[in-house]
């Protein structure tokens, strides 16, 4: 026994090379995330053969469009506390059965209202994945590279959008909108038993809430390796907090500016990345082209914000994170204008597509990279989850805001000229982030 021993959990991940069991991690949870992605992108592909269809109006199925980002915030906000509570996994795990299986019960929808309530119970657990692979994920790898690696993991939501896309575009015709669903739906449930199997619990999270030392010690030695000796006791070198309610902590004094920037951020970012993505498909298709061209250039959209996403993560460990997310964004309201002032049939307007993607989703995978690192182990996952919550909202604006301003006549250039505003606003909101670590009681 070692008697009075201590190891730093923190300084004994930041100090070792990548394990293999790290990158095994990481990829499990970019599995996660693209699973995740495909379900969030996958109604926007679809909204122009379930309003023909049905026989319904934009306006009706901005209803079924905002259900799920509704859902997605719920999640996100319940999701926090209860992480930091029992632990990243166990509702981890729980969230992908849960919107798997809402994903493919909405595929037997009969009508607006049956798919409106089934949106919006995927969009729960769609909301509760998000945050526990963003917090489990941030507190396995080395800080040093920490921005990279989680918008890395963040590319799977990209990818996956792109990917329902392209596979919209080839089942759509022959099978219809409901078999896309039910793919949609199966691949997370698939994937499930080997997450059970192999996704570790954060280690940060066993210390912080006083798991016996032995379970500690196998965990960082099966994930981590390196030397771990028996009898030891854990800590963690990070700001300490004391009391049981996080939310007082996030909106405590100490924390109030970070909190209320990256939510305001968030918002901003998420009403001009879902306006985009959920409208462009039926913008373009009114422009003239067919709905397999549509999805297609859509798809870019996301496929830029995976580059994206890379090289904004590389510069945040390299420059202040806050600065580079906010030049993503100036840039990517500059891209939006020069795709507003295009034409669709122009040869232009598919790379001004990628380019407002490659900005505006760089930059929003930049502040999901970013926020971890605001917030000490015993309150993340809730200041992770309730940025994504009330930043969720936005989505919400985004995709109602996208069908009302079409009812009411606005063109194609003037809604999304429109989205140059909120882009900059986000910019603004993140340029005075001041974060650091602090010492908080609640």
């Amino acid at each position: 026994m070692n008697i009075g021993q201590t190891l730093d959990v923190r300084a004994h991940i930041n100090n070792r090379k990548m394990s293999r069991y790290q990158w095994l991690l990481l990829a499990l949870c970019f599995l996660i995330v693209a699973t995740d992605g495909m379900d969030v992108a996958i109604m926007g592909f679809l909204a122009p053969d379930i309003i023909r269809e049905w026989g319904i109006s934009r306006a009706a199925f901005g209803v079924v469009m905002s259900a799920a980002p509704i859902g997605l915030a719920v999640g996100a906000l319940l999701v926090g506390p209860m992480s930091d509570k029992y632990g990243r996994k166990k509702l981890l795990m729980v969230s992908v059965a849960w919107f798997g299986l809402f994903s493919i019960l909405s595929a037997f929808s009969p009508d607006v209202v049956t798919l409106s309530v089934l949106r919006f119970l995927t969009g729960l657990g769609l909301g509760a994945a998000m945050p526990n692979t963003t917090t489990l994920l941030s507190e396995y790898v080395p800080e040093r590279s920490r921005s990279a690696l989680i918008a890395f993991m963040f590319t799977g939501f990209n990818l996956g959008s792109a990917l329902v896309g392209f596979g919209a575009a080839a089942l759509l015709p022959e099978h219809g909108w409901r078999t896309v669903l039910i793919v949609g739906g199966v691949i997370p449930l698939a994937c499930l038993p080997f997450y059970m199997l192999l996704v570790p619990e954060s280690v940060r999270f066993l210390v912080v809430r006083k798991f016996p030392a032995e379970r500690i010690g196998r965990t960082l030695r099966r994930v981590v390796g390196g030397a771990v000796p028996d009898g030891v006791a854990f800590t963690i070198s990070e700001p300490q907090v004391t009391g049981s309610q996080p939310g007082k902590v996030l909106l405590s004094p100490a924390y109030r500016s970070i909190t209320l920037s990256l939510w305001g951020t968030y918002f901003m970012g998420l009403l001009v990345i879902y306006l985009l993505s959920g409208w462009l498909p039926t913008l373009i298709k009114d422009a003239g082209l067919p709905i397999e061209r549509a999805a297609n250039i859509t798809a870019l959209f996301q496929l830029g914000g995976t580059v994206g996403a890379l090289i904004v993560g590389y510069l945040m460990d390299r420059m202040a994170p806050n600065r580079v997310i906010a030049a993503a964004y100036i840039a990517g309201a500059v891209f939006i204008l020069f795709l507003a002032s295009g034409s669709v049939t122009s040869s232009s307007f598919a790379g001004f597509v990628l380019l407002a993607g490659f900005c505006m989703s760089g930059a929003q995978t930049g502040l999901n990279a970013f926020a971890p690192s605001c917030y000490p182990t015993a309150v993340r996952a809730t200041g992770v989850s309730w940025m994504l919550g009330v930043g969720r909202f936005g989505s919400i604006l985004g995709s109602f805001a996208g069908g009302l301003l079409l009812s009411m006549g606005w063109g194609f250039s003037s809604v999304i000229a429109i989205l140059a505003v909120p882009a900059s606003i986000a910019a603004l909101f993140i340029i005075f982030n001041k974060s650091g670590p602090r010492a908080v009681a609640a």
